[in-house]
């Protein structure tokens, strides 16, 4: 097949330094199973060519694939990428940077599921580069944090560094959670019309989590414990659990509280 081919000049797309691609695997499967009606919304038609941004392990790479279309995965880590690879041999996947890749021709639709929060820095500059991947007419789908995404957690990591002496400015917040109106004015100024959007609350359990919330923490919020004074990380981190397991685990089983943002855009035909 005629597979696009990224340009990586980049870093990364955002996240921790160095995701744990295994741990991802094992502890945090929900991140594609909550999305294969994300898949449906996309729709790929056999000999369509995709991309998917922000592939992470490839496994909504493959089942894109699956369906016959001519995909490449692309994601700021090189350990995702390099697990990609590993899981699904006859697929592409590139490492490159969401503000700053480029393909080979146009895409007929750029995918990504909870990735776009990551790239926090210029997310003008992320949708330029979707732009400019697709040809005219071809379609945004994605799924990403949004407004008030995780408040509950992040409040509580707030407060036990505040009860450790750390102020909030010590903490690089390492997401980008749009209000609705903010991205859709990001998507119409780069030359998108949004079709469809849905802006939605959506707990979310973490039964393959086998240390629940310390687990989530350790994967996505490490810019936190990183602000924690020297050798007391686990403290911060058994004191966010006890400020959220009233909230989040009331029976014994932990729920993150997530908040999503999912829309289908349109790329415009240039003037």
């Amino acid at each position: 097949m005629n597979r696009p081919s990224a340009k990586a000049d980049a870093a990364g797309t955002g996240g921790p330094a160095a995701w744990d691609a295994g741990l991802y695997d094992r502890s945090f499967g929900f991140v594609s199973a909550f999305a294969t009606d994300m898949v449906d919304l996309l729709a790929p038609e056999p000999g369509e060519r995709i991309v998917d941004l922000g592939c992470g392990t490839g496994t909504l790479t493959a089942d894109i694939a699956a369906r016959g279309a001519d995909v490449i995965g692309i994601d700021g880590d090189a350990a995702m990428v390099e697990r990609a690879r590993a899981l699904h041999p006859a697929l592409t996947f590139e490492h490159a940077d969401g503000r700053d890749f480029a393909i080979e021709g146009q895409a007929d639709a750029v995918f990504s599921n909870a990735a776009l929060h990551w790239m926090k820095e210029a997310p003008a500059d992320v949708i330029a580069c979707v732009a400019r991947a697709l040809r005219p007419g071809g379609r945004f789908v994605a799924e990403m944090g949004a407004h008030r995404n995780v408040r509950i957690i992040t409040d509580a990591l707030y407060q036990a560094l505040a009860e450790e002496g750390v102020p909030a400015g010590a903490v690089d917040f390492p997401w980008y959670f749009p209000r609705t109106s903010r991205y859709v004015g990001l998507l119409e100024d780069g030359g998108f019309d949004v079709t469809q959007l849905y802006y939605f609350a959506r707990p979310t359990p973490l039964d393959d989590c086998p240390n629940g919330l310390a687990d989530w923490i350790e994967m996505f919020g490490r810019n936190f414990t990183d602000a924690a004074p020297p050798g007391r990380v686990q403290a911060v981190v058994d004191r966010t659990i006890a400020l959220t397991r009233d909230r989040l685990c009331p029976d014994g089983r932990w729920i993150t509280d997530y908040t999503r943002l999912r829309f289908v855009a349109r790329r415009l035909a240039e003037d």
